[in-house]
C-alpha cells in the first residue's frame, strides 16, 4: 500500500511541469462538473415535487368538483321533475287515447 502512494505521489511530481498540474486540473473540473450536477439534480427534484403536489390539488378539486356533478345530474334526472317541466313549462300531458297508425296509409298520404 506504502508503495502504490509513493507511486502515485511520484506520477503527480512528475519533472515535467505540464503533466504534473494536468491530473490537480482535471479532478478540479471533475469535482466542479459533479458539484453542478447535483445542484441541477437537486433542482429538477423540487420542481418535480413542486408539480406533484399542484397535480394533486388539481385532482382534489376535479373529484370534489365531479361528486357535485353527480349529485346534481342525480337531482336534475329525477321522473318527478322531469314531469313535472314536461307539464308545466311545455304544456305537455298524458294522452288520453291512443291511435294505431298504418305506415303503409301514412306513406299515401299527399
Amino acid at each position: 500500500m506504502k508503495r502504490l502512494w509513493q507511486r502515485f505521489q511520484l506520477a503527480l511530481m512528475d519533472s515535467r511541469p505540464s503533466t504534473g498540474l494536468l491530473m490537480p486540473l482535471v479532478l478540479a473540473v471533475l469535482v466542479i462538473g459533479s458539484a453542478l450536477a447535483a445542484i441541477l439534480v437537486k433542482h429538477e427534484n423540487r420542481s418535480i415535487t413542486t408539480d406533484i403536489e399542484r397535480a394533486r390539488v388539481e385532482r382534489e378539486r376535479m373529484q370534489m368538483e365531479w361528486s357535485q356533478l353527480q349529485l346534481e345530474e342525480a337531482a336534475l334526472s329525477h321522473h318527478a321533475r322531469i314531469e313535472r317541466a314536461a307539464r308545466e313549462q311545455l304544456g305537455m300531458a298524458e294522452p288520453r287515447d291512443y291511435v294505431i297508425v298504418d305506415q303503409s296509409a301514412a306513406l299515401r298520404v299527399p
